[in-house]
């Protein structure tokens, strides 16, 4: 109780109030590192929990596969669906969230004719898989193109549900937008889906600890998401989540005895328990991650920090370009990354400056034939470093 009380007291805009928590990360001392929402490095607790799994491994690796392995897995399983509002039988590990899609795409029914609905705000490879599976099959992509301005969840509802059609069979949707950061009001998507007899897979990979994540009442058959980036898991870590309804279509992409033998699976999630010599050290390390975000830190604490830095970048780099974001800064369409529009130009070369000439990591997005630059912060960053930034980004745009 004291630490927590402690940890209600930081205050989120001075830095000096969470110098001690920054000081769980190792970033490199050249770096500024601006980008935890594509590749989240993990703490120093987590790296270490990784390391003894490793070396138990390395030491002994029949004991471990043999007599540690399931039973860890199985509770590292555990662990995180309890995390994500749901029970074991309904989640597995995966990857990334791009391996979970996979999975999906190469079980769900699809036949000659069908469509799949995805919209102009989904990641770039989510769409290569689909396009993929429906080349495959005859059926067809069909994309819908969300507000250029939002306003209101039942604005981007709206948009989505018009493009279902009654051949439509899936609508894929991001809960937070990784071209454009812009959280998604699923719940209410879902809910229309269902109305109209469409199944929903939701690609989460910006969702774990950044928002609140409730599977079982959320009313998706499908979702999809990656750990390293906002719980800080180790890279390398994700999930898939399949409704009861589906789990029997659902199949491993990459087949092996399922479980280790002499035991067969006889359940969905036991396809994926054993799938050969792999670095489970990985997965067995995502309870590590839980309990630092969770305890150690608060994810509450987590949010009232990133979120403030999130907003302060957001401001400041607005006020320099002038320009208009794609959602209101307020209302709960964003949360820790901001993402501002850059003046018309050709923007290409402006991540790698930023590297080169100051060593600031921070992509630079080209979406709909715009240039925005998306900041992504956790607890190892500094107001003292969105300066840097904003100065950077005006010492270019003046030339």
């Amino acid at each position: 109780m004291a630490e927590l009380a402690a940890l209600s007291k930081r205050r989120p805009e001075v830095d000096a109030d969470w110098a001690d928590l920054a000081a769980h990360w190792d970033i490199r001392p050249d770096t500024i590192y601006l980008n935890h929402g594509s590749f989240g490095p993990s703490p120093r607790v987590v790296r270490e929990t990784r390391r003894r799994f490793i070396d138990a491994l390395d030491c002994q690796p029949m004991d471990f596969y043999v007599r540690q392995f399931e039973p860890q897995l199985l509770e590292a399983r555990r662990q995180l669906a309890e995390f994500l509002g749901t029970t074991q039988k309904n989640v597995v590990f995966a990857e990334n969230a791009t391996f979970a899609m996979n999975v999906v795409a190469d079980s769900f029914p699809l036949k000659a004719g069908d469509e799949v609905l995805l919209n102009d705000h989904e990641y770039g490879a989510v769409l290569r898989i689909w396009e993929r599976r429906c080349r495959r099959v005859g059926a067809q992509v069909k994309v819908a193109p969300l507000p250029e301005r939002f306003e209101s969840a039942e604005q981007v509802v709206e948009a989505i549900t018009a493009g279902i059609t009654r051949r439509t069979r899936l609508a894929i949707v991001s809960q937070i937008t990784s071209p454009t950061a812009i959280i998604l009001p699923v719940a209410e998507i879902a809910a229309a889906c269902r109305e109209r007899e469409v199944a929903i897979c939701v690609d989460g990979p910006h969702v774990p600890a950044q928002i609140d994540l409730h599977l079982d009442t959320l009313g998706v058959d499908f979702y999809c998401a990656s750990l390293h980036k906002w719980l800080c898991a180790p890279l390398g870590t994700g999930f898939l989540y399949a409704h009861p309804r589906w789990q029997s279509i659902v199949q491993p992409q990459l087949l092996s005895w399922g479980r280790l033998l002499p035991a067969l699976p006889e359940q969905w999630d036991e396809q994926f328990t054993w799938s050969g010599t792999r670095d489970s050290s990985l997965y067995l390390s995502v309870p590590a991650a839980i309990d630092f975000m969770t305890n150690t830190i608060g994810l509450g604490t987590f949010r009232s920090r990133c979120g403030w830095l999130a907003n302060e970048a957001g401001a400041r780099l607005l006020e320099l370009t002038g320009e208009r974001p794609l959602a209101p800064t307020t209302g709960g369409w964003y949360g820790t990354m901001c993402h501002v529009p850059l003046p018309p130009g050709d923007w290409s070369q402006l991540q790698n400056w930023l590297w080169e000439a100051h060593r600031i990591e921070v992509p630079i997005i080209h979406f709909n034939s715009r240039w925005f630059v998306r900041v992504s912060s956790h607890l190892y960053n500094t107001t003292a470093q969105i300066d840097l930034l904003v100065r950077a980004l005006a010492s270019r745009l003046a030339k």
